[in-house]
This record gives structure tokens, sequence and C-alpha cells, in this order.
């Protein structure tokens, strides 16, 4: 297993950060990295992801694993790459992404919904797939996908909370992203970023207890 996907494995969740603060990234990352989420994706419509994908990876090294989301095109992907990502997820399926990304050796993830869509992206080179938006379809479709396509590495993203990633995990997720539901920016906002600790611990508690039950 590639080495970056193997790091995203190990957390077993991915923070999504849409749209944070210049002046609150490192301290939500951080307080992320001390709940035991150490993956994050800076989403590529947030205001100058490049160089906060740059702050990251300056300031935790091999600490946290970085990458980008959202990435739509080809130009996207090679952009945020050079500043330092490490994987590049996509809400929807792009061929030329997943090129770019296997040109440059990034791990990378094209967004499906359909066991379709999920082989025509492996087909193309994706190292996994991104089952979104989740919450519409729940884990039981994530575990049909999972029966004839065990092979292809999914992970949920859109409403996977604390309540039901437990669920994702057990239906076959090797990983599961969370946005809102495990970054709270009011907390950031009021400098209590404990909370996002407590919140990082509870989302990695439930995927951890749910492998082992597995």
């Amino acid at each position: 297993m590639n080495e970056t996907l193997s790091r995203l494995a190990d957390t077993g969740v991915v923070a999504v950060l849409r749209g944070v603060e210049a002046d609150q990234l490192i301290e939500i990352t951080e307080a992320l990295r001390e709940g035991g989420v150490t993956a994050v994706e800076i989403t590529a419509d947030t205001p100058d992801v490049a160089g906060k994908l740059g702050e990251v990876t300056g300031s935790f090294g091999d600490e946290v694993v970085v990458g980008t989301g959202t990435v739509l095109d080809s130009e996207t992907a090679r952009t945020t790459l050079m500043a330092g990502a490490e994987f590049v997820v996509s809400p929807s399926l792009h061929e030329d992404v997943i090129e770019t990304c296997n040109r440059y050796g990034a791990v990378t993830a094209p967004g499906v919904m359909t066991p379709t869509e999920a082989i025509r992206g492996y087909e193309a080179g994706a190292d996994f797939v991104k089952v979104f938006p989740a919450k519409t379809v729940g884990p039981a479709h994530l575990g049909a996908m999972k029966g004839p396509l065990g092979q292809i590495p999914m992970m949920p993203t859109g409403g996977v909370s604390p309540d039901n990633a437990g669920d994702y995990v057990e239906a076959g997720a090797f990983a599961v992203g969370a946005g809102g539901a495990l970054v709270d920016y009011d907390a950031a906002d009021r400098g209590d970023y404990e909370t996002i600790t407590e919140t990082a611990r509870e989302f990695t508690r439930v995927v951890e207890e749910a492998r082992t039950d597995g």
C-alpha cells in the first residue's frame, strides 16, 4: 500500500477544512492531532489554499498528512501538489485530476456514488474513492458497493459523525471524512480548541472500536 494511503488508513479519520481562517489553521490542526486525527484535507476553494498547505506542512512535517479537497481540474491538482499536498480529493469523478496525480505520484480519490463511477475512477488510477455525499445513501449503500468491489478502498464523506462513523467502518470503509461534525469553527472563534480535540478523540475512538469489533 502507498505510504500516504497507509497513513490515511492508520488515522481512520480525515478532517475536511473548508474556508479555515489563517489565524486558526495551525491551532485547529494541532487540536485535531492531539485528538488522534492526523490527516487534514484543506479544500481548494479556501482562500490562499497553496499558502495554507505550505504552512501546515512546514509546521507539522511528518506528524500530519496534508491534502487538498474539492479539486475539479488538473491545474488545481498540480498547483496544490506543488504547494505540498500529499493527496487530492474531488467531490466528483475527473479523470484529468487522477492522471495529474498519478504523474506526480500523489494519492488521489474521486467522488463517486455508484459502482460504475467507483470502477471507472479506480481503473483510471485512483487510489481510493470518496463516497459522496454519504448522508444521502448511508452505510448500507457503501456496504453494498464493497460487496462486488472489495478491492477498492472507500471513504464516506458528507454527514459523517461520531454517531454513524462506526457503521461506515463496519460496512467496509477504510477511513471516514468529516467536516462540520468534527471541526467546530464557533469553538475555534472562542479560542476553545479543546472542544475540537475532544471531538477528534471521539471520532478516532468510534473508528477504532468498529475496527476491533469487525
